[in-house]
């Protein structure tokens, strides 16, 4: 028998995140994180076209790479990362009203669901001959079909892509999408096409809120209008792609916790998809008042940038470096298939 027998026990090491320390670093975390999202928005007030959810992106990835951050402050990072985001999208739904994108008639409602099926397709089609990850594939499909850096984001929710390829196809978002703001304009002017079909074709293409609004006010007239509700129709689109998305990700997981003897599965519908369908409905009935709306618009971008600035946190540049050209390669393919796919819907129907 060890002489050992009958010793005071010797004392655990001490945790990491006793549950003061942890609350506490939760607390600082997501004060950071509402930091860079503070500098992320007001850089965004002074640069409209550019994204604040890319401005955080990089302003966290560039913090991250150039000053060592606390251990102790991570549970607020995640819980940014990964609860912020989530309302920050639910509350996306607020923007948009049903009898908006009805009242573009079924044609154009057609459009947009062939822009949204047929670029996420063939941008996933070209990524795998390109030899890339299928997170990476589906990040940069759903950011440049849908929505932009929200997509991006709101996928990166289900799939839980790297950090890395999430800064990746957010980058290539603001870049790729920033070109279209003049390009769009100046290739419908060359093309002939009227204000309205100008405005469609911008609001079907671009990546961006932001970027479709720029650019509906360089082409002018009516293009404005309809370029913003032809893109929040793409935006309504994220609930099916998502729910999509949510499904396949349970058949995997179930498929590997059945072969593990485990029963625990993931929601069928993310739980955000169902808030931000809530969220559209609840605008749709009329009865929030603007002073509600006002507020918030500018919430919903605060949190998805608290977010993003918290998963740049996590990215290194080094690892960056690794991606190669094959993004920007897929990224360029994917922004002329959306375009000409929209081009061609909106030559149809308009």
């Amino acid at each position: 028998m060890s002489s050992d027998v009958g010793a005071p026990p010797t004392p655990p090491a001490v945790s990491a995140a006793t549950p003061r320390s942890r609350a506490v670093g939760t607390v600082v975390g997501v004060a950071v994180c509402a930091f860079g999202a503070a500098l992320a928005m007001g850089i965004g007030r002074l640069v409209p076209a550019v994204s604040p959810l890319l401005i955080a992106i990089v302003a966290g990835a560039l913090l991250a790479n150039l000053v060592a951050l606390p251990a102790r402050i991570r549970p607020g990072l995640d819980f940014s990362a990964k609860r912020l985001l989530r309302v920050g999208v639910a509350l996306l739904g607020l923007q948009l009203m049903f009898s908006d994108v009805a009242d573009l008639g079924w044609g154009v409602i057609a459009v947009v669901v062939a822009v949204v099926v047929a670029g996420i397709a063939g941008t996933m089609w070209v990524g795998a001959l390109l030899g890339l990850s299928w997170t990476q594939r589906i990040l940069i499909a759903c950011g440049f079909s849908i929505c932009g850096a929200a997509a991006v984001a709101a996928t990166d929710g289900v799939v839980n892509a790297k950090e890395e390829e999430l800064l990746t196809a957010v980058a290539l978002v603001a870049v790729f999408g920033t070109v279209m703001i003049p390009a769009i304009p100046l290739l419908a002017r060359m093309l002939g096409l009227t204000d309205r079909q100008s405005g469609m074709w911008a609001g079907a293409s671009i990546h961006e809120v932001a970027q479709v609004v720029a650019a509906g006010g360089v082409i002018g007239g009516g293009a404005l209008a309809v370029a913003t509700v032809v893109k929040l129709a793409r935006v309504l689109m994220l609930a099916p792609v998502m729910a999509y998305l949510g499904a396949r990700q349970r058949r995997m997981v179930t498929g590997g916790r059945m072969a593990r003897g485990e029963g625990t599965q993931p929601p069928l519908v993310p739980m955000f998809v169902v808030g931000f369908l809530a969220c559209v409905t609840l605008r749709s009935t009329g009865l929030l008042p603007q002073q509600v709306l006002d507020i918030a618009g500018p919430v919903q971008t605060a949190l998805l940038a608290a977010a993003m600035f918290a998963l740049g946190l996590g990215v290194r540049l080094s690892l960056l470096r690794s991606m190669g050209p094959r993004p920007v390669v897929l990224a360029a393919l994917s922004t002329v298939w959306v375009a000409v796919v929209a081009l061609i819907g909106v030559l149809v129907v308009a």
